[in-house]
């Protein structure tokens, strides 16, 4: 008789496998909590959980080889990951809700289908109005925004939003996407990849990197690892949340002309510290410089290339740092036409069939319950840094790890669709246990707490986020 495997735990398979953990690990996790909290007719809550999964499983390897003894169980609560991956719609401080969503990141209709745009941050939204010829100071800018884009095709917005620097693409169905150049590229990729490199090929790999014990007290994997957080918005920052949380010291670096959401700084920035830098003045590179040259671990959340001028591409980094750990994620991935080109979370659904797949009765393209890419490729990126760390213990050499949100998009449509799917209101997804109020400098923070549940480690992070940017460029 053929067993049949829960999609959780095939998607947890996968994911462990391309990064080259032991089979037999995926054992140690136990599965708990109730089925349909992330109603789609993609496998959300599976994708959710195996990327939780893989994140803990690494966290307990990693401790197992700090001499921790066994590595610990892992539980995967259901409740505890839809709260978590619901988090930035769940920030309140002092009681006061946060919305994150700006009134022009939304559908509009084309004259041959759908456009979807994202104008969230105040330079993007600049850059759509301009490229739609659309003044800021107009009566009803959405209106106006409207008829200019059901005015023309899809495909034409998208790319003249595009050749100005915003964010728009076409609403494409899956076949669409796989006929098209870039969903071709990125349907030739793994779901993502991990592999010990070195700036000389020649050379021998660095030396193995020996791990003290774990510290007494909670068991914390990462303590002691220093992570140089280059991320923003969402997929990034979860992953070195998750990082701080098993006891990273994680200093976010921004550029003091990027501006951040509250909403998603409150929500990513537990457990870390935030600073801002301008790599373009002398002074603040020699500081970063400094911080690099004592770093662990390099994370960084841009577009390929767009740190290639600062000297910030795995190669440039392991050219200096032979023996550092990098970690990038992007949206569409490094390979394809588009891979230099901005998006986020919603913008990938739109375009790779998420949002065709998800319409709703009227016809209007729907999103996933959550921003389950963007939180997905968090935890799995996470749990690659987690392993890239235990493998230079054991095998010595630098790492690389690539993910982005187009690979994460691909791994949820393999799997086989569900029934369809209810409405359910986003609120009703989450549950109030998996939810913890604390002070801040900021306010009363209510938020949702980690997801990450193995023996011993942590239920919250040992910080309060603090005001963007406001820590002091150096380690603790």
């Amino acid at each position: 008789m053929t067993r049949v495997i829960p999609v959780r735990q095939r998607m947890l398979e996968e994911a462990w496998g391309s990064l080259e953990g032991p089979a037999a690990a995926v054992g140690r996790v136990r599965w708990t909590g109730p089925d349909g909290l992330l109603p789609s007719r993609l496998r959300v809550a599976a994708l959710a959980e195996a990327a939780v999964a893989a994140a803990g499983l690494a966290a307990g390897e990693l401790a197992a080889a700090r001499g921790g003894g066994p590595p610990p169980e892992v539980v995967v609560d259901a409740e505890a990951v839809a709260t978590a991956f619901a988090s930035v719609d769940l920030v309140r401080l002092d009681g006061v809700e946060l919305g994150s969503w700006a009134p022009l990141s939304r559908f509009w209709r084309a004259a041959d289908g759908w456009v979807r745009t994202h104008a969230n941050y105040p330079h993007h939204e600049r850059r759509l109005l301009d490229a739609l010829g659309v003044s800021a100071d107009a009566p009803d800018p959405a209106a106006e925004v409207g008829r200019a884009i059901a005015a023309r095709p899809a495909d034409d917005t998208a790319e003249a939003v595009t050749a100005r620097g915003g964010l728009a693409v076409a609403v494409r169905s899956p076949e669409a996407w796989a006929a098209h150049p870039q969903g071709a590229a990125v349907a030739a990729l793994p779901l993502l990849t991990l592999r010990r490199s070195s700036a000389d090929a020649s050379a021998p790999a660095p030396a193995p990197v020996p791990l003290p014990p774990c510290p007494p007290g909670p068991l914390l994997p990462a303590a002691g690892l220093r992570v140089l957080d280059l991320t923003r918005v969402i997929a990034g920052p979860v992953a070195t949340r998750t990082l701080a949380l098993l006891g990273a010291d994680v200093l976010r670096v921004d550029s003091p002309r990027l501006p951040e959401i509250p909403a998603q700084h409150l929500d990513t920035g537990l457990g870390k510290r935030s600073t801002l830098l301008d790599l373009g003045d002398p002074a603040d590179r020699a500081r970063f410089e400094e911080l690099l040259a004592a770093a662990d671990v390099v994370v960084t959340g841009y577009r390929p290339g767009a740190l290639d001028r600062f000297g910030l591409d795995a190669a440039s980094l392991h050219a200096r740092r032979p023996s550092l750990v990098v970690a990038s994620l992007c949206a569409w991935s490094t390979r394809g036409p588009w891979r230099e080109r901005r998006a986020f979370d919603s913008l990938v659904q739109a375009a790779c069939g998420i949002a065709d797949l998800e319409r709703k009765p009227d016809g209007t393209p729907g999103a996933l319950p959550v921003q389950a890419l963007d939180h997905a490729t968090g935890y799995l990126l996470a749990a690659a840094v987690l392993r890239a760390v235990t493998r230079r213990a054991a095998e010595g050499g630098g790492w690389t790890a690539e993910l982005s949100l187009a690979q994460t998009a691909a791994w949820l449509l393999r799997q086989p669709l569900a029934p369809t799917a209810p409405e359910v209101p986003r609120r009703a997804l989450t549950s109030p246990a998996h939810t913890a109020d604390r002070p801040t400098p900021l306010g009363l923070l209510h938020h949702a707490l980690p997801p990450l549940h193995l023996t011993g480690t942590p239920r919250d992070w040992s910080r309060p986020p603090g005001p963007h940017g406001a820590d002091r460029p150096e380690w603790l």
